[in-house]
């Protein structure tokens, strides 16, 4: 797929709106953000009254280059549509979002972790290049050898920066499958020490866990091949009819807890295993409305169980800000066991999703902290996703801010795209507020709102009426039904679902 003058044209012509948009902002004094058109963030933010830049048409692949195994891409191209792009030439990114929704953008922007991460690191560090838009309006291209300390500190500062409008994104070749091993656990211990041993072992591509208990979990392993062995059963996982993918292992690791158990999954379906119930945070929505769970009901309510559709009844109904926690917590392999105790013994939440992370080795707002503590063994991710213990919201902000003095106690790091409870001073004290700010006076990014700005939580401003009634049970619940409902049958979601594999 080469680059056309015409593709280029076209780029060129947005960048040069964008940068116009930006430059008139900058010129007023007016401080901006970016409206992408999508998103998967769990925060809600205060926006009302603001100035904002839409990029939302930046969403095109520009070129794929099969001899350099690289892709030139547009920020809002989502993870799904990039796959069945660089497929068709053989390729595959290195770090593939297992959510298909997620953006080229907000994988760079964001914090982007998943099973490949403990050989290639966050997604951040498969981008070979970008071209950003500064906060004066200027367009430059950052890279290794260009704007080296802008490119790394970009990554994870989530557009504080300046408005990131290309990325050549590193690919590697693809293959038909991906034979899955699932490696049955008995303890936390046991997990970190089976993960400790595996990163080792060459032959594996895709690493990544699931802790169902204290005692009762699987490491899950996957392999590259061309060949599905007759002996292996090939298991999908996007159908209605299909299992959720976490219940399947589940049943898997159950039904002999000594035995492991391999099985060939097809490449795409093996990315986006986790988007039917977001993992299973869909779980709690069938109690939230009382609503039984089982094959039936997961079948019979499929086409709102897709991460797209769940984001958009997320986003409309205040869930994840008052009753239900969603985080991510990344922190060192000696940590581990002590902090599973912790979240075992406050918050009770299972499964728990368990990714090892290659740690960044420049400057950046992603794990492990840069202001930290010197910490340069790997990280493991751990996803603590489920209903609060308390309805109470002062009790629930109790428990998110203790869990965030804890990550910081035991050396570690949470993800932003999720909320946050700290006040300005102890965001500070995580991150390195020195290096930030030394580097968005570089780039005159001042005008654009800070990281801590973009994370901070909505309930610390003004909350509008709207979303007071919306924190009242059921209505918010029903509410986001209804989002989700009009949503899932748009046109927009037509056009994601048609120009993607699944």
């Amino acid at each position: 797929m080469a680059l056309t003058d015409q593709a280029r044209q076209q780029h060129d012509n947005t960048v040069k709106e964008i940068s116009t948009a930006v430059r008139r902002y900058h010129d007023r004094g007016e401080r901006f953000r970016i409206r992408h058109g999508s998103t998967n963030s769990t925060r809600q933010t205060a926006t009302k009254g603001q100035h904002f830049v839409d990029t939302a048409s930046l969403s095109r692949i520009l070129e794929i280059d099969k001899a350099r195994q690289t892709c030139l891409v547009e920020p809002n191209v989502p993870m799904d549509q990039l796959v069945k792009a660089t497929t068709e030439y053989g390729l595959v990114p290195l770090v593939v979002m297992e959510f298909p929704g997620i953006t080229v953008g907000g994988g760079f922007s964001g914090t982007s972790a998943e099973s490949s991460s403990f050989k290639y690191g966050f997604f951040d560090r498969t981008v070979n290049y970008l071209e950003m838009v500064l906060a004066n309006g200027d367009t430059v291209h950052c890279s290794e050898e260009e704007n080296t300390d802008l490119f790394h500190g970009a990554a994870g500062a989530m557009g504080t920066l300046g408005v990131v409008t290309l990325l050549e994104v590193q690919l590697r070749p693809a293959k038909c499958y991906v034979r899955t091993s699932y490696y049955p656990v008995s303890s936390v211990a046991g997990v970190v020490e089976a993960f400790r041993e595996m990163i080792k072992d060459p032959s594996i591509d895709y690493l990544d866990g699931i802790l169902f208990s204290p005692n009762q979990g699987a490491i899950i392993a996957g392999r590259l091949s061309d060949d599905c062995p007759k002996e292996e059963p090939i298991r999908r996982f996007s159908r209605a009819k299909d299992p959720w993918f976490y219940l399947h292992v589940h049943d898997t690791i159950r039904k002999d807890p000594s035995k492991t158990v391999t099985e060939s999954i097809p490449l795409v379906e093996y990315f986006f295993r986790y988007d039917r119930g977001a993992f299973w945070a869909a779980r709690w929505a069938f109690d939230y409305f009382k609503t039984p769970f089982n094959p039936l009901t997961r079948r019979l309510l499929n086409p709102l169980m897709h991460t797209r559709v769940l984001y958009k009844a997320q986003d409309a109904c205040r869930l994840s800000a008052s009753q239900y926690v969603a985080q991510d917590l990344g922190l060192p392999f000696s940590h581990v066991a002590k902090f599973i105790e912790y979240t075992t013994e406050t918050f009770n939440i299972w499964p728990l999703w368990l990714c090892p992370l290659k740690p960044t080795p420049h400057p950046t707002i992603n794990p492990p902290p840069a202001s930290g503590h010197g910490v340069s063994e790997l990280f493991l991710n751990v996803g603590l996703w489920g209903p609060c213990p308390t309805k109470r919201q002062d009790e629930f902000v109790a428990l998110n801010r203790d869990l965030e003095n804890k990550i910081f106690e035991l050396s570690g790091e949470k993800t932003l795209y999720a909320h946050t409870f700290y006040t300005e001073d102890e965001f500070w004290r995580v991150y390195d507020r020195n290096w930030y700010d030394a580097l968005r006076e570089k780039c005159g990014a001042t005008t654009l709102p800070s990281a801590y700005d973009k994370v901070k939580r909505a309930s610390d401003v003004e909350l509008g009426l709207k979303d007071r009634v919306l924190d009242v049970r059921p209505i918010g619940g029903v509410y986001g039904v209804l989002k989700a409902f009009r949503y899932r049958y748009s046109s927009e979601y037509s056009r994601h679902r048609q120009s993607a594999l699944l």
